[in-house]
């Protein structure tokens, strides 16, 4: 029965690592995207924003994922966190480089075109934003193996 209490406090722990990557992960994202992203979001209902965030949420997650899996090892809990903590900023670093040197190559500042949304609909720069935040934590999350 102490197993299950520990390995909760484990996952726990993990999870608490996963929030704060994620957290980082939000506000790198804000820093190169133009107006506050969690007004654009939340209240603006900015549909190209949100395809942005949702995708680099999903893919910090998948990061997150593959560096708890990879830190399973003989040197203990703590360096298994913060294994996972510098694996995820490593990765959260590469998807914000990505995301501004995409924002570099295309029209607009700093990815600013895909936050146009047009008669509801999102720019479709948004699914290439997202699509790149993906790609790029498939990326990371292969390397983790």
């Amino acid at each position: 029965m102490g197993d299950i209490f520990e390995s909760a406090g484990e996952t726990l722990l993990y999870g608490l690592v996963g929030f704060a990557v994620m957290a980082v992960a939000f506000v790198a994202l804000d820093l190169v995207t133009p107006g506050r992203l969690d007004r654009v979001v939340w209240r603006d209902r900015n549909r190209g924003g949100a395809i942005v965030l949702g995708s680099q949420m999903l893919g910090v997650g998948w990061v997150v994922m593959r560096a708890v899996g990879s830190s399973e090892s003989e040197d203990g809990l703590g360096w298994g966190l913060v294994s996972t903590g510098v694996y995820g900023l490593v990765g959260v670093a590469l998807m914000i480089l990505v995301f501004v040197v995409i924002g570099w190559l295309a029209p607009g500042r700093m990815g600013a075109v895909a936050f146009e949304d047009r008669d509801g609909q999102a720019h479709p720069a948004a699914w290439v934003h997202g699509a790149t935040y993906l790609g790029t934590a498939l990326m990371v999350g292969a390397a983790l193996s």
